[in-house]
């Protein structure tokens, strides 16, 4: 698979994001940073405030314990004044924006029997990604890892919805890798299209009322989904989720602010987290 410059491009702030994490007491300078991603400070300066649309710097600070937590805060004000405004709120953009649809139990017995998957691998603000689609919606987006085989992740998605039928369509793909990473979300509406437990589907129809910008803990999933004991199959649904982005693992962090593990890499939660974050600072 062709290597081009949007991955290179990712692939260096990825880097930097963990160098900078990892000397964050001492502040490295902006020279020190980009030579370690290989680039002239310009250069990095110019890719980094184009992706992010704020400086390195900057987005660090979002990337911090004590605003992690001071976010969290903020998020559950913000997810309650929008619950009681209704759905007119800015701040159920993204609800509106994405709309989940289940398998039926019978479907569910069927295991994806007779549905047709259309597949592409696509580059996208966080590296390359394996886009499945289906006439009902957006039915799988995961994140291909650093030295991962591409089809590694394929056949995941094959085992997931294993008696369908698949072919690989670029074309028709990008056309929702574009809507999915567009600034413009309030524009465009998506449907995904989901396979799971009816608990998994409440997960991830809560994950879905996160507004852009905002991160909350597994609590408060659980106690969203009327199962405040339930924190550990939170955990679980959450981890599962096979549409990566559209519906929005990567927003539950721990209570005591630090990120955890995502199950596309880490710094790649970190990334999307704090991108989110400059973004909707900029809305």
């Amino acid at each position: 698979m062709m290597v081009t410059e949007d991955k290179i491009n990712y692939l260096r702030i990825e880097q930097a994001i963990q160098y900078m994490e990892k000397n964050f007491h001492r502040q490295p300078e902006l020279d020190e940073v980009a030579e370690k991603v290989h680039l002239s400070p310009f250069h990095f300066q110019r890719i980094f405030t184009e992706w992010a649309g704020i400086s390195p710097k900057r987005f660090l600070q979002f990337l911090t314990v004590d605003f992690l937590k001071k976010k969290l805060q903020q998020s559950k004000n913000l997810v309650e004044a929008a619950e009681q405004a209704g759905l007119s709120s800015q701040s159920r953009v993204y609800d509106l924006f994405t709309t989940l649809e289940a398998v039926t139990p019978q479907e569910y017995k069927l295991r994806g029997s007779g549905l047709r998957i259309a597949y592409g691998f696509h580059e996208t603000p966080f590296g390359l990604a394996l886009l499945g689609v289906t006439e009902r919606g957006v039915c799988w987006l995961s994140f291909i890892t650093t030295d991962e085989d591409p089809k590694y992740e394929l056949n995941k998605m094959k085992e997931h919805w294993d008696l369908s039928i698949f072919h690989d369509d670029q074309e028709q793909t990008a056309r929702f890798i574009e809507a999915i990473f567009s600034q413009q979300h309030e524009n465009k509406k998506l449907h995904v299209f989901v396979k799971g437990t009816n608990f998994q589907v409440k997960v991830w129809e809560a994950l879905l009322r996160l507004p852009l910008g905002s991160v909350t803990t597994y609590q408060r999933i659980a106690e969203k989904i009327q199962n405040p004991k339930a924190m550990q199959a939170v955990g679980s649904a959450v981890g599962s989720n096979h549409i990566a982005y559209l519906i929005p693992c990567h927003r539950v962090i721990r209570k005591d602010g630090i990120l955890g593990e995502y199950r596309w890499n880490s710094t790649r939660k970190k990334s999307i987290i704090g991108w989110e974050i400059a973004k909707a600072s900029w809305d």
